[in-house]
């Protein structure tokens, strides 16, 4: 590995005992088995060095386990994607000052370019010959497309059930698609077995997954750059493995630590789908353990039925005083076209999931309407087009005459 390779990153640190090891590809702690998340010394970091740096996730380049010289190495230059001001959907739940972080403006239209962005600079430096990952879709996406420009050799696997725009949104970039009969958990396993038995497999979310997941601090990053450099007074997440929830809430501690926004409460929410809603169930019930569950919804980018950092997303949601919650398939079909009519954001089932339960939480008086509240978007709806192709269509079907127009309730 040459010398800054991970920038200012110092070791892998293991979440549950704090023992310390090399940096590496590894992801599991060697004394007790507990997850190994990237530790660092950062130096002083300025706002207006930040500001300096390219309109992409390596503007914080200082803050991820990257080398200083990472804009060089091809890359899909994803992030500082849009935060806007929802206006119409805020007025629509009541809520007087709502923000849509939308992701599904990076290159494979969902926020798992930055965590692959991360990853891929992991994977080089560790000389790996083969990039690859388990996957519900979107990850298979920003894999392939992240390998191929990189000149990488990218393997994917994905359940053979997945939505057919996300296969063929993989395939059009990678000649090495797997399609695996079961679930995603079944998927996962083969990936871990694989990774614990071929040289040189760089798996984004197995042997790189401490360095992937660093990619989702810059969600937090952008939330807080775009607010004007201050953290929002609440924010809801959708939750899968949960690795996005944590470490948005990583990274507005970061924040805080370095002084580069005012240390404030603020409250974390996490996003499921009934269907698949282990974290939620376990958040309702006052316990500390997850339950594995069988996934069965159309929020398939959700569908991870043992979530490996669920019992964190209840750590982070309670110690701040947010919540977990979940909504049906309808519900999630629902949201999808409410935000889309009213903010003109097309979103996937993920994205449903969330301002779903946004709605839900405000109906139900978890989240303070009156406070400055921030719900993010993972995801492009052109991925899930099924999940609503029953729900929208031809308000009428007319002969082409003006008569004909008259006689429609369209007006």
């Amino acid at each position: 590995m040459r010398h800054g390779a991970f920038g200012n990153a110092t070791a892998l640190a293991c979440r549950e005992c704090g023992h310390q090891v090399a940096l590496g590809p590894h992801y599991a702690c060697p004394e007790c088995f507990g997850p190994l998340e990237i530790a660092y010394d950062f130096p002083a970091v300025t706002r207006a060095e930040i500001e300096a740096g390219p309109r992409n996730i390596w503007r914080y380049k200082a803050l991820l386990p990257v080398p200083s010289d990472i804009e060089e190495s091809p890359n899909m230059e994803p992030g500082f994607t849009r935060l806007l001001k929802a206006h119409n959907l805020g007025a629509t739940l009541g809520i007087d000052n709502l923000w849509v972080k939308d992701d599904s403006t990076n290159p494979t239209n969902s926020f798992k370019d930055r965590v692959v962005a991360c990853a891929l600079s992991a994977a080089r430096e560790f000389g790996s010959t083969v990039f690859a990952c388990p996957s519900t879709g979107n990850l298979a996406n920003a894999v392939a497309a992240a390998g191929a420009r990189a000149g990488i050799k990218t393997v994917v696997f994905i359940p053979s059930d997945l939505e057919q725009p996300k296969q063929v949104n993989s395939a059009v970039y990678t000649d090495s698609l797997v399609a695996v009969n079961g679930n995603y958990d079944d998927v996962n396993r083969l990936a871990s077995e694989i990774a614990g038995e071929e040289e040189g497999w760089a798996f984004v979310n197995v042997n790189v997954r401490p360095y992937y997941a660093e990619g989702s601090k810059t969600l937090g990053y952008e939330i807080a750059e775009q607010l004007g450099w201050r953290l929002p007074d609440q924010i809801v997440i959708p939750v899968a493995s949960g690795s996005q929830l944590t470490k948005v809430h990583k990274a507005f501690q970061e924040l805080i630590s370095l002084g580069l926004v005012e240390d404030k409460p603020y409250k974390v929410y996490g996003a499921q789908a009934t269907g698949c809603s282990p974290v939620s169930v376990a958040y309702k019930a006052g316990v500390d353990a997850i339950r594995p569950v069988k996934p069965a919804t159309i929020a398939k980018s959700l569908a991870i039925g043992n979530p490996a950092d669920g019992v964190y997303v209840l750590d982070i949601c309670r110690e701040t005083g947010g919540s977990v919650e979940d909504i049906t398939d309808e519900e999630v079909r629902a949201a999808i076209v409410l935000l889309a009519r009213t903010e003109g954001i097309f979103t996937e089932t993920a994205g449903g999931t969330t301002v779903g339960v946004l709605k839900k939480l405000v109906e139900s008086g978890a989240l303070d309407p009156t406070l400055e509240t921030v719900v993010i978007n993972t995801g492009h709806g052109l991925k899930t087009l099924d999940a609503v192709a029953g729900s929208v269509g031809p308000a009428a079907t007319i002969d082409p005459s003006y008569a004909a127009f008259t006689r429609t309730e369209i007006v």
